[in-house]
């Protein structure tokens, strides 16, 4: 009885503990109904608000859509779309769908504002009530394009920066056409030989061509290729012609060609240039053809001592000593003096040079079977060249002074008994005093005449 009575009163407690849940969860229900009723006005008054921004985004265009525009209401952010910093952002639970808005004015007051920030710009304040959607989408459209306001002042000075440039495509096609016009150095070469070779040719047109020709074998390619068409034995030839226009303009292209060119210059050789240059410098003829002539017989002779040999074997020296019997051939007479130096300072340059090579060691011997200086001992140079000291000319002098003071140790005995030649230099002495006391008085440094009576005293004291 005890343990009916026992069970009994625990069953009971039982089903009081299930009523009072039961009642409890009731009333909670109750209680949460309001508020599901309150969150679904909410949710309707955010659909309507949705679907008045839907209406005006419509407007937009679809690279637009990617901007969101806050307001103070709730809006709904869409995929892809850049949210500002700075803004209120919430998760409906209702819908799935990210939410943002403008804060409160209490939060401002605490210091929370809206704000965009571009890296490049720095921040920029941006009250959304100030622009409406379709000023913000011209704002947009006219940055994108890239297209601003001009003034009237604006455009007239980019015309008139237009006007000052041509237009590219019009440069392209002049360049197009000037591409197709541009020739190779050797093309215009071998245009130019063939046109003084060619019979129909006038005589006036192989000048131009033999003129335009010396233009280009400055160069020493331009000199060598026009070994490959011909062109230097071309030229040679001419040397032997019966027009003298023609003949002194070919040995100006071939004085041109054999200027430090030691190929041109074995070329020319062995072609017979030089008995044609030394039969032009000792038969009678212009002096401007003379003058050329000297000019390639010159071109070919430095730094090639198997030619200086051939000159001396063929009489060259006896040749250009006739030059200073003739009237009106003082410049000749100069480049000749000119050269006779050249050619003597070129040996003794190299016995002071220190090498090893076999080249150097060949170049050596040959120089050493040039026997230049006994030469112009034996056919009375020395004093060929000191009487034209005489000379007004202090280039002239110059050039002179040099050579007598480089042939002193050969010349010495003969200078020495040379009366003239004393009353020369004491002369030019007492001149040179006198320039270079000018000099001094006005303050030049670089004394061109001091150099001049250097070289005169030295001399005076090597004839004592």
């Amino acid at each position: 009885m005890n343990c009916l009575a026992y069970l009994a009163s625990s069953a009971l407690r039982w089903n009081l503990i299930l009523l009072l849940s039961a009642f409890l969860f009731c009333s909670c229900l109750s209680e949460q109904t309001p508020e599901f009723a309150l969150t679904e006005v909410k949710e309707k008054k955010m659909h309507e608000t949705e679907n008045e921004e839907v209406t005006v985004e419509d407007e937009l265009d679809p690279e637009d859509q990617e901007a969101f525009y806050p307001t103070r209401e709730w809006q709904t952010v869409k995929p892809g779309q850049a949210v500002p910093a700075g803004l209120h952002m919430r998760l409906n639970l209702q819908t799935g769908k990210n939410e943002a808005r403008i804060p409160d004015p209490e939060n401002e007051k605490n210091g929370m504002k809206y704000k965009k920030k571009d890296k490049r710009l720095g921040k920029v304040n941006v009250d959304s009530n100030l622009y409406t959607p379709q000023e913000l989408k011209k704002a947009l459209a006219k940055f994108k394009e890239g297209v601003t306001e001009s003034t009237e002042e604006e455009k007239a000075k980019l015309e008139g920066i237009k006007q000052k440039f041509r237009p590219i495509d019009e440069l392209k096609k002049e360049f197009e056409e000037l591409n197709m016009q541009i020739e190779t150095d050797f093309e215009i070469m071998t245009k130019l030989i063939s046109k003084f070779n060619s019979s129909n040719s006038s005589l006036d047109e192989k000048a131009a061509a033999l003129n335009d020709l010396e233009y280009y074998v400055h160069q020493v390619d331009n000199a060598q290729n026009m070994l490959c068409v011909g062109g230097l034995q071309l030229v040679i030839n001419e040397l032997n012609g019966t027009e003298a226009v023609l003949k002194e303009l070919s040995a100006f292209v071939l004085g041109s060609a054999l200027s430090s060119n030691p190929k041109v210059q074995v070329e020319a050789i062995e072609g017979g240039a030089l008995q044609k240059l030394l039969m032009i410098l000792g038969t009678e003829q212009p002096l401007s053809l003379k003058k050329k002539a000297l000019f390639a017989l010159s071109s070919m002779l430095r730094h090639f001592p198997y030619a200086q040999q051939q000159f001396l074997k063929h009489g060259g020296l006896q040749i250009l000593r006739s030059f200073f019997r003739e009237k009106g051939a003082e410049v000749l007479c100069i480049r000749v003096v000119t050269l006779l130096y050249d050619m003597i300072v070129e040996k003794a340059l190299l016995h002071d040079f220190e090498g090893n090579s076999e080249q150097m060691k060949e170049k050596i011997e040959q120089y050493e079977q040039i026997n230049l200086v006994p030469v112009i001992m034996e056919q009375g140079w020395c004093t060929i060249i000191s009487d034209l000291l005489g000379m007004p000319e202090h280039d002239t002098r110059e050039k002179v002074l040099k050579t007598v003071h480089l042939l002193m140790a050969s010349c010495r005995d003969q200078y020495r008994e040379d009366q003239k030649l004393n009353s020369t230099l004491n002369i030019l002495r007492r001149e040179y005093e006198e320039l270079v006391s000018e000099e001094q008085k006005s303050g030049e440094n670089d004394s061109y005449f001091r150099e001049l009576l250097i070289n005169v005293n030295e001399i005076l004291q090597n004839l004592r």
